[in-house]
């Protein structure tokens, strides 16, 4: 999350560094507190400059605690307007059940759980460069050199991230995320393990979890391009199918439940309509998965004759 709020207040592209920050004395004091009570730390000395980037890498990579506080000082001004900020930043989540007390996770204050870790991090993967950092085995930095990732799984069973959390008497948690090819398809999956003894542990039950996830998955055209999903029909007799035009594939786990909803546009009859003529969407659901197929008409529709407007006339 601290590094979410860093990107979205100071954004960065794929390639960028970004601007400088210049670590102050408070910053290395954090950084004595932090190693004093064996916290995992990154070796900082005062007037240190580090790119926005870099200081990301410090924070995601070796799980820098004191780096978390440098960028909240150098974001908000102060670690207590920067952990507004994150708490925001989760409502705006809807993480009903997550609350930040300090950027670093350190507080007991600080409290989430698996499913509300697991929507964070699916955030936090569309964000290209924090994607990029998580996936980093190693960077090296100023003053702290090489400096390698806690995610020790990193490359085994497609594992591409996203962080670990442990140290602090409650158990070691794995975020992660993980390529697999499911039907032909890439697909990413995302998992998240709490309280385990070990993270050792814990990026072992990530491996089962991710094994048990790839072998029911499945991958399903549910909408085929030029499918027929509707029909128009006039009452004097004009007909014209209703086609999607492209195909919508989804990543299906056993038991969910597939949703279609048919919106389809009010046609103007009064004049000729042409076939390919842009008419609504299909609106498909399948739990998180969300894709609107585009419709056309598949053929012409007439407007009414001269005959049938003389028969409704006389009718009525």
């Amino acid at each position: 999350m601290t590094a979410l709020v860093v990107l979205e207040d100071k954004p960065l592209t794929l390639g960028e560094a970004g601007p400088m920050l210049t670590i102050t004395d408070a910053d290395v004091a954090t950084y004595k507190a932090d190693a004093a009570s064996k916290q995992s730390v990154v070796p900082v000395i005062a007037g240190e400059h580090l790119s926005e980037f870099a200081a990301l890498e410090g924070l995601l990579i070796p799980s820098g605690n004191n780096i978390a506080e440098t960028l909240a000082r150098w974001d908000a001004g102060s670690v207590p307007g920067f952990v507004d900020k994150m708490n925001k930043r989760a409502a705006a989540l809807n993480l009903k059940h997550t609350t930040f007390a300090d950027p670093a996770g350190v507080f007991f204050q600080t409290a989430s759980t698996p499913a509300d870790l697991l929507a964070m991090g699916m955030a936090a993967m569309q964000q290209p460069v924090l994607a990029q950092i998580v996936g980093l085995p190693q960077t090296t930095l100023p003053v702290a050199g090489t400096v390698y990732n806690v995610n020790a799984a990193l490359g085994q069973n497609g594992i591409i991230g996203i962080k670990t959390g442990s140290g602090l008497d409650s158990g070691a948690n794995f975020l992660f995320a993980a390529t697999a090819t499911i039907d032909g398809q890439e697909v990413t999956l995302y998992g998240c393990v709490m309280g385990q003894p070990t993270l050792d542990t814990a990026f072992k039950v990530a491996r089962a979890l991710i094994g048990a996830m790839a072998a029911a998955l499945r991958v399903v055209k549910v909408v085929t391009r030029n499918e027929v999903v509707g029909a128009y029909e006039t009452g004097w007799g004009s007909h014209s199918d209703l086609v999607a035009t492209a195909d919508v594939t989804l990543v299906e786990w056993p038991g969910m439940i597939l949703r279609q909803q048919l919106d389809a546009s009010t046609l103007d009859v009064e004049r000729p309509v042409a076939s390919g003529t842009s008419a609504g969407k299909l609106h498909v659901v399948l739990g998180d998965q969300q894709f609107d197929a585009p419709l056309v008409t598949s053929g012409s529709l007439d407007p009414p004759g001269i005959a049938w407007r003389w028969l409704r006339i006389n009718f009525l």
